[in-house]
């Protein structure tokens, strides 16, 4: 759908600007007449489809139309566009942030919600600059967190039993004799020993990789795609930086990540959030620019 263009707007204001509050009437006295309503007609393709997307029933078409001679005949009312900026913009939360918020925050959990009154206290202080309980800097901060925390109580609740199982493995692999151990909870077996250069984390490096979740599926792998992959060693998560920077060029290793160094609570394909994960990885060479 095109956005409506501005003689749409301009034209339809002119023709309903001297109806009052009904439905305009034609009279095509002239050639100008008779233009302005060709082009009126022909600038509302596709606007029914665009109200009806934007929530709007046909069966109350006549609140739009009179709305729309509402809004028209305002002409430079700036109490009347203060007000009807004001109607536009609470449609849109309602319709839009509140359904988009809730949906990433709950997902398809429709019997929670955030709070519309306190969203709507914060809108109003953040809109007029004054009386926040926060500042604007305080309360992107503060969404940001608070978001994350939400969001991942949620996938806690859902994906209990598998976060629990994932760590129990890691807790295994962490009592296992004959693994090194990196930073942060990440362990290693070395299959075979190189002996070149130990890549940056700004380096690009070229390698072989097998990745598989704790039931051993295999949810990625460049040998079944017999092409090794090239990236930076500070482009993936924290477990893999945190292998390849110690890791010799011509090493072969089995490296197992904890789930807060992979994808933690996120979902990734296969990878279903709290995933530990299991990677042979194969460092063939840094790539020198």
């Amino acid at each position: 759908m095109k956005k409506l263009s501005f003689i749409f707007v301009v034209v339809i204001a002119a023709i309903i600007a001297s109806c009052g509050n009904g439905t305009p009437k034609a009279n095509l006295k002239s050639d100008v007449d008779t233009l302005s309503y060709a082009i009126g007609m022909a600038q509302t393709q596709g606007l029914k489809e665009y109200l009806s997307h934007m929530g709007v029933d046909s069966a109350y078409m006549d609140q739009f139309i009179k709305g729309l001679n509402e809004g028209a005949n305002a002409g430079d009312d700036k109490k009347k566009t203060a007000y009807f900026m004001g109607i536009q913009i609470g449609q849109q939360i309602s319709q839009q942030m509140m359904k988009g918020i809730n949906y990433e925050l709950f997902g398809e959990d429709s019997t929670q919600t955030i709070s519309l009154k306190n969203f709507m206290a914060g809108f109003v202080s953040g809109t007029l600059e004054e009386g926040g309980l926060m500042t604007m800097e305080e309360a992107q901060a503060t969404a940001r967190q608070k978001q994350a925390d939400i969001k991942k109580a949620q996938m806690e609740k859902k994906y209990g039993p598998w976060k629990q199982e994932n760590e129990e493995f890691m807790a295994k692999i962490a009592k296992t004799e004959g693994l090194n151990k990196l930073e942060n909870g990440v362990y290693y077996e070395v299959i075979e020993e190189g002996k070149g250069e130990i890549p940056a984390d700004t380096s690009t490096v070229k390698v072989n990789y097998e990745g598989k979740l704790i039931n051993d599926t295999v949810f990625d792998s460049s040998y079944k795609r017999n092409e090794p992959t090239s990236f930076r060693c500070n482009q993936v998560i924290p477990g893999w930086t945190n292998a390849l920077t110690h890791m010799p060029v011509g090493s072969k290793w089995k490296v197992y990540i904890p789930q807060d160094q992979a994808y933690g609570d996120r979902e990734a394909g296969q990878i279903k959030p709290f995933s530990a994960l299991v990677f042979t990885i194969e460092l063939l060479g840094i790539e020198k620019n």
